[in-house]
């Protein structure tokens, strides 16, 4: 099977392969937010495997631990004497949950097809995702007739579309079925054309229906046995629904709704409706690296040569455009306003014990997955997240009283669809970590940095700041120097080494901790002196906050992870968790704190001289990492090193083995490259490597309510366009001479400091920022 692509029309959002997939790992993902699946595009017997986002194994369980407040002082106590290995005896019997896992996230099964005919072997094959409209398509050519699939998931009506054609009357038979979820209930016809597979995912789980209808133009449909069969029509389209009881009362009856409004529209008609929601969240952002004749050339070779050519060193600027839409595609098919948020593999699994059960993993795995939502321009795909929080609210209660003794919510290292706040596992250097709630409820906070929206922030954003903070405020414990520490706690899946060489994994006091909280406070009491409201809390938390412990510069230059300069067993290791303050936080920022930016400079040469960034996920926060440190040139290597060498066939990030998060932490990466709006100001191209001399971006948000076009060429801005929805005051900094115009007249700015020009905007105003020399 080959193709040859010369022929074929530039078009930079499109993936593309000369061959099907010969693994799950080079199939192509398609999704609505809830309902997903991966196309092989096999030619005689396809398989799309299907995922529906509430499909976990099992039910909302209660796990806290009842023993846990009698023994937390002993714990506490035995940490700040040095005596970790005491503490973690203990610890693991008194705090961990019981029973220690909740279920995983599993399949909804495989759409089968079986073509008839179609035993000689095809030419002229490709198969690729059509980024830009949301829709993948397979064709290739048997003897003397041309075959095409089309396939999406519409987030408008809910289904999967399967449209099959070809340019000879009467050449497509087919047999369909559903399969692969073991003791499901089987499949039971739906009248003549439609079959439904319905079950339950343990005995407690939520129950389950996928169902599949045929509709012909020419031939005939008939049900047979479990499948639906079709023989000698002109074209068929194919409708997948799915439905769970986590949602909704009867599964069956909404996939049949859900299908019969569908196979009322044309085609045409729902396809289009699809492709335009599509476009209007995926056409908001544009970015070129390399000029069109550039592109068109490596073009001539499938996604899959182009990927091992930069795994063997060559750059290819197109690929990262295409890798960065591709992040930006896959929020959109994973999450979606009224889906659950995209889990370690987005909504994308092929496993019933997947790794790490493909759960929440809200260390910094989840946290990552929604990076690139506000700054990307898909604020709308944020709201998942925000669902979820709002969910976990009741049971982090419980577990704050619970376990602990304290007001307000808090959730540990995972969470799943019930918003369980318990210890999950039964490995100490994962799962006594309380700051789980504390680094989600900064999503909400950062979503009205991005929108400036006064309602979100009275209504569901300064509540769940609130209750975050309040439990530490019970939680914190004084120090030996009189500074508040969180614990027990740990840094996130690392372990340390004492003085006497014993090891530990609880703590009393990371430097991780330290610094979400030290986020946290900020933007609690930031929101509280917006909505003018708690003054009381407000100043509690400030005087709490001033009491944190600051970043600390240990022996070997570096900041330091433990609140004492501890060795490392693993000096590699994959987690940079004390670095948060630099990335996504900002109480490291690379002008304003110079010891503390050098600081993290040198824990970064520290970890990957001693080999990290060895999983996908921890490369891309590398590379934000750099960004933030305004190191374009580290930035771009390790951008380079993320796709050579934790990048599958089909763009998926790769742990090893799958995960999303790589993904959307590379996307927004790049982004962070292009245009930073921490610290109160705009810096344009901050991080702009050599690699990429000319260029330009267009629909990229910044706080403050604004988003930005930038051009630029021979390295340097040339051009920026700043579009204001809230009417801000606007501070933009950069090396280069600035002027700003609205309508063609110039605006007054303001000089603050050198470098830094500041200026009032209007609501709806549209800004030309140009470079005089």
């Amino acid at each position: 099977m080959q193709a040859d692509r010369l022929d074929v029309p530039l078009n930079r959002n499109r993936l593309w392969y000369r061959q099907p997939a010969a693994k799950w790992v080079q199939a192509i993902p398609i999704g609505n937010g809830k309902l997903g699946g991966m196309i092989f595009g096999k030619v005689a017997e396809e398989k799309i495997q299907l995922n529906e986002d509430s499909v976990w194994y099992g039910g909302p369980m209660e796990r806290d631990n009842p023993d846990a407040p009698e023994h937390l002082a002993e714990i506490r106590r035995l940490l700040f004497a040095g005596r970790p290995e005491e503490a973690e005896r203990l610890a693991r019997m008194a705090l961990t949950s019981s029973p220690k896992y909740f279920g995983p996230y599993q399949p909804l099964g495989d759409l089968n097809l079986y073509f008839a005919g179609h035993s000689a072997e095809a030419d002229q094959y490709v198969r690729e995702l059509d980024m830009d409209a949301g829709v993948a398509r397979v064709q290739y050519r048997i003897g003397n007739v041309n075959y095409t699939r089309e396939l999406f998931c519409s987030a408008v009506d809910d289904v999967m579309a399967v449209r099959l054609t070809c340019d000879q009357p009467g050449e497509l038979t087919l047999s369909a079925n559903l399969s692969r979820r073991p003791f499901d209930r089987g499949t039971v016809s739906i009248g003549s054309d439609a079959i439904a597979m319905t079950g339950q995912c343990g005995p407690d789980g939520i129950e389950y229906c996928a169902m599949l209808t045929a509709v012909s133009e020419g031939g005939r449909v008939q049900i047979i046995g479990d499948f639906v069969s079709v023989e000698e029509a002109d074209s068929i389209t194919l409708y997948i629904a799915a439905a769970t009881t986590y949602r909704h009362e009867q599964p069956l009856e909404v996939c049949t709704r859900k299908i019969e409004s569908a196979a009322a529209m044309t085609y045409t008609e729902l396809r289009d409706r699809h492709v335009h929601d599509h476009r209007v969240l995926f056409r908001r952002m544009e970015l070129r690296l390399g000029s069109d004749e550039a592109i068109l050339e490596r073009d001539r070779c499938s996604t899959d040569e182009r990927l091992e050519r930069i795994q063997e060193g060559e750059a290819d600027h197109g690929l990262i455009e295409q890798f960065f839409q591709f992040g930006r595609y896959l929020l959109m098919a994973s999450s979606r306003p009224g889906s659950l948020p995209a889990n370690l593999q987005g909504i994308w699994n092929d496993n019933f014990t997947p790794s790490w059960e493909s759960k929440y993993t809200i260390n910094i795995n989840t946290e990552m997955n929604y990076w690139p939502a506000e700054v990307c321009n898909l604020a709308e795909c944020h709201a998942p997240l925000f669902d979820l929080i709002d969910k976990m609210k009741a049971s982090g209660r419980q577990t704050a009283s619970q376990v602990y003794g304290a007001r307000g919510f808090v959730a540990h290292h995972n969470t799943n669809l019930w918003g369980d706040t318990a210890m999950d596992g039964a490995i100490l250097s994962s799962i006594i970590w309380p700051m789980g709630a504390a680094w989600l409820s900064l999503h909400l906070w950062e979503h009205y940095r991005f929108g400036l929206d006064r309602s979100f922030l009275a209504e569901r954003v300064y509540p769940t700041l609130k209750e975050a903070s309040e439990f530490f405020l019970d939680y914190l414990v004084e120090d030996s120097q009189g500074r508040l520490v969180t614990g027990p706690s740990l840094s996130p899946e690392n372990r340390y080494r004492t003085e006497e060489g014993n090891h530990g994994v609880l703590c009393m006091g990371p430097s991780m901790d330290s610094q979400i909280l030290h986020a946290l406070f900020t933007g609690c009491i930031e929101a509280a002196e917006i909505l003018n409201v708690d003054d009381t809390f407000r100043h509690q938390l400030q005087a709490a906050r001033s009491r944190l412990p600051q970043p600390q510069i240990g022996k070997h230059g570096q900041i330091m992870e433990w609140s004492n300069d501890y060795d490392e067993p693993e000096p590699g290791h994959r987690h940079i968790s004390h670095l948060f303050a630099l990335h996504p936080g900002e109480q490291i920022n690379a002008r304003q704190t110079p010891e503390w930016a050098e600081a993290a400079r040198r824990t970064l040469e520290r970890r990957l001289a001693n080999g990290g960034g060895h999983t996908g996920w921890s490369r891309a926060w590398i590379v934000n990492f750099w960004a933030r440190l305004e190191d374009g040139e580290q930035a771009y290597e390790h951008l380079h090193a993320l796709m050579a060498q934790s990048v599958l066939p089909n763009l998926f990030g790769n742990h090893p083995p799958f995960q999303i998060d790589a993904n959307f932490g590379g996307t927004a990466a790049v982004a962070e490259m292009l245009l930073q709006s921490h610290g109160g100001e705009l810096r344009l191209l901050p991080a702009l490597p050599t690699a990429w001399a000319a260029g330009h971006i267009r629909g990229l948000r910044a706080r403050g309510g604004f988003e930005l076009d930038l051009e630029w060429a021979a390295g340097r801005l040339t051009r920026a366009i700043l579009r204001s929805s809230s009417g801000s005051r606007c501070t933009v900094r950069s090396d280069q001479p600035l002027v700003v115009h609205k309508e063609g007249r110039p605006v007054e700015t303001e000089s603050p400091e050198a470098a830094l020009y500041s200026f009032d905007t209007q609501a709806g105003g549209e800004y030309e920022i140009l470079v005089t020399y």
